[in-house]
């Protein structure tokens, strides 16, 4: 509550410069749901910004339906950033910074993954989830997800109603654009649609300075698609006036 007050009043005093998102109890999803209200309709804040997991239980579980249900029903945006993934930490060790290279990316696969499989996407058809950094590895190698319903149906357990591919480009999901390069953009936006993606910046970590460049130098791009991706998705999600 006191995170939520002081980002209010920060948005007050610099009302054309920033917006906030709520932080949420979510280990205890009632409360989570109420937080994410009152961060609304209260403190005009724009959603709620979550991790990928919970105390080791997946957000799919049908106990945090609650807060999902709640989501759906002010239609804000849900932004999700990993913290990387605990039960890993051995084999991720050493060098390279893994943790976070790959555990990070890896993080947002599984909690997509989940949505789609658990049905979490299916329950709720009106929520809006940004996934951090293009949304890990999953668009990358999505139509394996595809493959194993059509191959081995019987191991996936109750099918989700459409393809997973088909959930990256349906509206629920977005994706921002920590990718690196041009030809990176290039395939996720071929995966997902220009109307998913949303300028990244990691700040204050400095992954990138020039992600402006990035959307400008991506090929195959419109004038109308760079806008959308560098302020207008944002600005629709966020309730940002243009």
């Amino acid at each position: 509550q006191i995170q939520n007050e002081k980002l209010a009043a920060l948005c007050s005093q610099y009302p054309d410069r920033f917006v906030a998102f709520a932080s949420v109890a979510l280990q205890f999803p009632e409360l989570a749901a109420q937080q994410l209200e009152e961060g609304i309709r209260k403190y005009n804040l724009r959603g709620a910004a979550i991790g990928g997991h919970v105390n080791g239980d997946e957000l799919s579980s049908p106990k945090f339906d609650v807060f999902w249900k709640k989501a759906e029903e002010l239609g804000c945006l849900i932004f999700m950033h990993p913290q990387g993934i605990p039960e890993m930490e051995k084999r991720l060790a050493g060098r390279g910074g893994l943790s976070n290279v790959i555990g990070n990316p890896l993080e947002t696969t599984i909690f997509l993954s989940h949505l789609i499989f658990d049905g979490t996407l299916d329950r709720f058809p009106g929520l809006k989830i940004c996934a951090a950094h293009g949304g890990g590895f999953l668009a990358s190698y999505a139509n394996r997800s595809d493959a194993v319903i059509r191959c081995f149906p019987d191991r996936v357990g109750p099918l989700p109603k459409k393809n997973p591919t088909a959930y990256l480009r349906d509206g629920q999901l977005f994706f921002d654009t920590i990718v690196f390069t041009p030809e990176a953009l290039r395939h996720l936006i071929a995966e997902t649609g220009v109307s998913q993606i949303m300028v990244g910046t990691d700040y204050p970590f400095p992954w990138t300075s020039t992600e402006v460049d990035l959307v400008l130098n991506t090929p195959g791009l419109t004038d109308a698609d760079r806008i959308a991706i560098l302020n207008g998705t944002a600005s629709k999600l966020l309730g940002i006036p243009t």
